[in-house]
C-alpha cells in the first residue's frame, strides 16, 4: 500500500470524528439561529417602525461588507479586550450566527416581497388578522421562493466552518492542520480534507433537489386552492 494511502487511511477516523463533533453541529446550530434571526431581521425591515427597521438596515449592512473571517477574529480576538472572553466553539457559533442572518434575512425579505399583495388581501377578506395571514398564507408561499437560496446558503455555511479553525476551534480543517504539523504531508492530508467536504456537500446537494421538488409540489398545492 502507498504511504500516501495509508497515511490518509489513518487519518480518516480523525477527520471524520472532528467533523461530527465539531463541524456539523456549528454548522446546524448556526443555520438554524441564523434562521431564525434572519426571519427576526426580514420582518423588522418589511414590516417594522423606523428605528427598528434602520436598526436591521445597519446590521445587515455591516455584517454583509465585512469578511466572515474579520467577524470571527472581532469576536474572539477583540471582545477580550473590552472583557467579553468566549471559548472558541461559542464565539464561532455567534460569528457564523451574526453573519447568515444578515445573509438570509435578504433572501426571507426578498421572498416575502414577491408574495403578491393580493395574498394579503384575500388573507384579510376572510378575517385573518394580521399575524394570521403571515404566517398561514405569506410565509408559506415565501418558503417556496426562498428554499433554494437557503439552501446554496447552508451548504457554503458547511465550507465556510473551515474558517473556524482560525479560533481555534478543533473541526475538521484544524485536525487536518495539526496532523499536517506531526507527519509534515500538507498536500495529501489537505486534499483528504477537501474531499470529505465534497462529499458532505454533495450529499446536501442531492437532499436540496429533493426538497426543492417537495416544495415545488406544495406550491402547485397551493396554487390549485388560489
Amino acid at each position: 500500500m502507498p504511504d500516501w494511502l495509508q497515511l490518509m487511511i489513518q487519518s480518516l477516523p480523525s477527520l471524520v470524528i472532528a467533523g461530527l463533533r465539531f463541524t456539523v453541529p456549528l454548522t446546524l446550530l448556526s443555520f438554524v439561529l441564523g434562521l431564525l434571526l434572519g426571519l427576526l431581521t426580514a420582518l423588522a425591515r418589511l414590516f417594522g417602525p423606523a428605528p427598528l427597521s434602520l436598526l436591521a438596515r445597519f446590521y445587515v449592512w455591516v455584517i454583509r461588507g465585512t469578511p466572515l473571517l474579520v467577524q470571527l477574529f472581532v469576536i474572539f480576538y477583540g471582545l477580550p479586550s473590552a472583557g467579553i472572553l468566549l471559548d472558541a466553539f461559542p464565539a464561532a457559533l455567534i460569528g457564523f450566527t451574526l453573519n447568515i442572518g444578515a445573509y438570509s434575512s435578504e433572501i426571507v425579505r426578498a421572498a416575502i416581497s414577491s408574495v403578491p399583495r393580493g395574498q394579503w388581501e384575500a388573507a384579510y377578506s376572510i378575517g385573518m388578522s394580521w399575524s394570521q395571514a403571515l404566517r398561514r398564507t405569506i410565509l408559506p408561499q415565501a418558503t417556496r421562493v426562498a428554499v433554494p437560496p437557503l439552501s446554496n446558503t447552508f451548504i457554503s455555511l458547511v465550507k465556510d466552518t473551515s474558517l473556524a479553525a482560525a479560533i481555534t476551534v478543533p473541526e475538521l480543517f484544524q485536525t487536518a492542520q495539526r496532523i499536517v504539523a506531526v507527519t509534515y504531508e500538507p498536500l495529501i492530508l489537505y486534499i483528504e480534507a477537501a474531499l470529505l467536504y465534497l462529499v458532505l456537500s454533495s450529499i446536501l446537494s442531492s437532499l436540496q433537489r429533493q426538497l426543492e421538488a417537495r416544495f415545488a409540489r406544495y406550491g402547485g398545492y397551493l396554487e390549485a386552492r388560489t
